[in-house]
Order: structure tokens, then sequence, then C-alpha cells
């Protein structure tokens, strides 16, 4: 197991790599959440900061999450040749399109009409661990599903199912969308 301040450059090509990541947030006081994210999806900034686009989804519980405390793991694990299992920890920003920083975030994924928000996480630890318990397993591609929606739906339909969908946490707690 190795612990580090900072992503190596090793552990960014690790990252680079896979097609599943998992993302961990929790309020101070309630349920824990724990999305699996595909998708393009998601950018190593520099060593010290990653990015990940939220797509819509029927909950909006890391947001809630983010907006309460910042706390945020993103779990990577190898199902392919060489086993590994890789951790971010920090502290996370929920960036909305209408805030400054947006832009220059957004640049780093492929346009999607279903992009709800950004997640900046500061790295404050990054652990490995050999991942000899995880099963092998065979990539066969992306769905299709959430990007044919939000085409259907368009701009309008998606931002009416966050309003309808979006704004309220499992714990009860209100989203800012």
């Amino acid at each position: 197991m190795g612990k580090f301040d900072h992503l190596p450059k090793q552990q960014a090509r690790f990252i680079e790599q896979q097609h599943i990541y998992f993302v961990a947030t929790a309020p101070n006081e309630g349920k824990i959440n724990l999305s699996p994210k595909g998708i393009e999806s998601f950018a190593v900034l520099d060593e010290h900061r990653v990015a990940w686009l939220n797509l819509t989804g029927s909950g909006n519980e890391t947001s809630a999450h983010v907006q309460e405390n910042g706390r945020m793991t993103i779990m990577f694990c190898s199902f392919d040749k060489h086993p590994n299992i890789l951790r971010l920890y920090g502290m996370a920003k929920v960036i909305h399109p209408r805030d400054a920083e947006w832009q220059e975030l957004y640049s780093h994924f492929p346009e999607n009409g279903g992009a709800r928000n950004i997640f900046a996480l500061d790295i404050d630890l990054v652990q490995t661990s050999c991942g000899y318990g995880v099963p092998f397993m065979d990539y066969k591609g992306e769905r299709e599903q959430l990007n044919k929606w939000s085409q259907e739906e368009g701009s309008e339909g998606v931002e009416r199912y966050w309003k309808e969908n979006n704004t309220v946490s499992l714990d009860g707690q209100a989203i800012k969308l």
C-alpha cells in the first residue's frame, strides 16, 4: 500500500485507463452515498486537483453532501491484468454552469446535454492498495441511454427534471441547483 499527498504521474496514467470510478460522500449525519461513474467524465487537472462532470441522475446526493461539508473520496479499481485500487481523498467544491469556473473546467470534458455540475476535488491523500480481491471483468462499452434521453428532453426538459427530482436529498437536505 502506498500513501501520497499528491497524485503521482503513474497513478494519473492508471486513472486515464479506467472506464469506471466510484464517488463516496456523506452528510454530517445521515446516509452515506456511493455512486458508480463512467462516460468520459473524469479529468486530472494537476497532481493536487481532479474534476468530474456530474451528469443528470435520479438523485443528487453528492451535491447535497458537498454543499454541506465538502468531504469526498473517489475510488478506481483495476478489473484487468494488473490488480490495483486507488483512492483519492479530499475536499470538493460543486461548480454550476452559472459559476465563473465552469467554462474552464467544462473544457476538459466532451459536450453533454445532461451535464448538471462539476465537482473539483482538492486532493489531500492518495492511497493505493493491492486489489487482489477485485475480480476480472471485461469492458464492453458505454451505455447510450443517458445521452439519448438528454438529447430528447432538450435543455428545458433536463432542467425541469432537475427541479422535480434533484432538489432534496434522501435525508431531506435542500440542494442548490
